[in-house]
């Protein structure tokens, strides 16, 4: 399969199709941390967790290279990588970079959708400068990431969501792709399902059973076997099989719920190695609460059980959570509350929800829990 094009001088516009851009920052909290501290450029950094416990929030692209990832415990990271340097995270330095960034986005377009600190989608169809073309403009915007902060971005361009961040991972670090009307359907078959927004290791595994590897593959698939064998996934799996995405760029979009749950290799039954999990999922959503600046007063704890029954408790504060130990202490009070359990549990997670401007959320209502397999 032919590369998607990069060629910024391209042009390409047919009516009816957005143009959207997708920006994501490369490294982005180590970057700042290397860019910060002279001494760590060149050197494989995790930030989060330290050498005894902990899990790693994110890992420089040297610390990559030994197989460190985000989300990793901080044992398994300095095994695979004895020089690595843990550094603590800086929130502020990191949300003041995320303004400055921002601030670039708003100047091309008042259609941006930020994912986090480090990403957003810009819907530049009509860019308030004029220029015409998304690909000059994410050559614009990465051009001044780095002359005003130092740091590389990597972007996708294309006509949907969807596809644009696909393309922003394409050619990472500090890369661009692009992927014009035409070309998604086959930039998609030749993708290996995982990468797909949503397909978690797990599913995956499940997929790989049912012969299904490459978006090609799963583009073989009718939407009758899709539904029976992934229920309500089953239209999202269709549709991106064949690079399409309907939806918009929500410059408002609302935020119900952050979390995080995972899966235990082996069922724990007991009241430590419960407490244990439990402050390790606490680490890596805390780091997705503060990466995205979320203030939330209910939390939410969810075990699933060797039966597969689903246990739930939750506890509304009068404020919002003031910082990670009031969560890991809330956290802790809802599993004591459920201790002992009747069943060892396969699943745990947690979630803030209730967030500032948001109705009172319940368990189940918000954003998908994402996996931290």
């Amino acid at each position: 399969m032919e590369p998607p094009s990069s060629d910024p001088d391209e042009r390409e516009s047919i009516p009816g199709l957005r143009k959207i851009v997708h920006i994501d920052m490369d490294a982005f909290y180590a970057s700042v941390e290397q860019r910060d501290d002279p001494s760590l450029k060149g050197k494989p950094v995790a930030v989060g967790g330290s050498a005894g416990r902990g899990v790693v929030a994110a890992a420089s692209y040297e610390a990559r290279k030994f197989g460190v990832r985000s989300a990793m415990p901080s044992v398994q990271a300095a095994r695979l990588c004895p020089d690595l340097v843990f550094v603590r995270p800086r929130f502020d330095a990191y949300r003041a970079v995320s303004r400055q960034i921002r601030a670039i986005f708003n100047d091309y377009t008042p259609h941006v959708e930020p994912l986090a600190l480090d990403e957003a989608y810009l819907d530049v169809t009509e860019d308030l400068r004029g220029i015409g073309s998304a690909t000059r403009i994410a050559e614009l915007i990465r051009a001044r990431i780095k002359a005003e902060t130092g740091l590389t971005a990597s972007a996708g361009v294309s006509y949907n969501k969807f596809l644009a961040k696909l393309a922003s991972d394409q050619n990472k670090p500090d890369g661009l792709c692009v992927i014009r009307p035409g070309e998604g359907a086959q930039f998609v078959s030749a993708l290996p399902v995982r990468r797909f927004h949503g397909i978690g290791p797990r599913g995956a595994e499940k997929m790989a059973k049912l012969g299904i590897t490459t978006g090609a593959d799963l583009r073989g698939r009718d939407i009758a076997f899709l539904r029976q064998h992934f229920g309500s996934q089953a239209d999202y799996l269709y549709r991106a099989a064949r690079g399409i995405d309907l939806r918009r760029v929500d410059a408002n979009r609302p935020r119900k719920s952050v979390g995080g749950e995972r899966t235990f290799e082996r069922d724990l039954s007991s009241g430590p190695v419960l407490r244990e999990a439990l402050d390790n999922i606490i680490e890596i959503v805390w780091e997705r609460i503060a990466k995205s600046e979320a203030q939330g007063r209910t939390i939410t704890l969810k075990l699933r059980t060797a039966d597969f029954a689903t246990l739930t408790r939750a506890r509304s504060l009068p404020q919002p959570v003031a910082d990670k130990a009031e969560f890991a202490l809330t956290g802790h009070m809802l599993l004591d509350e459920l201790l002992p359990l009747p069943q060892p549990v396969r699943l745990m997670g947690i979630t803030l929800s209730a967030l500032e401007g948001e109705r009172e959320a319940g368990p189940h209502d918000g954003d998908a829990q994402l996996s931290l397999l």
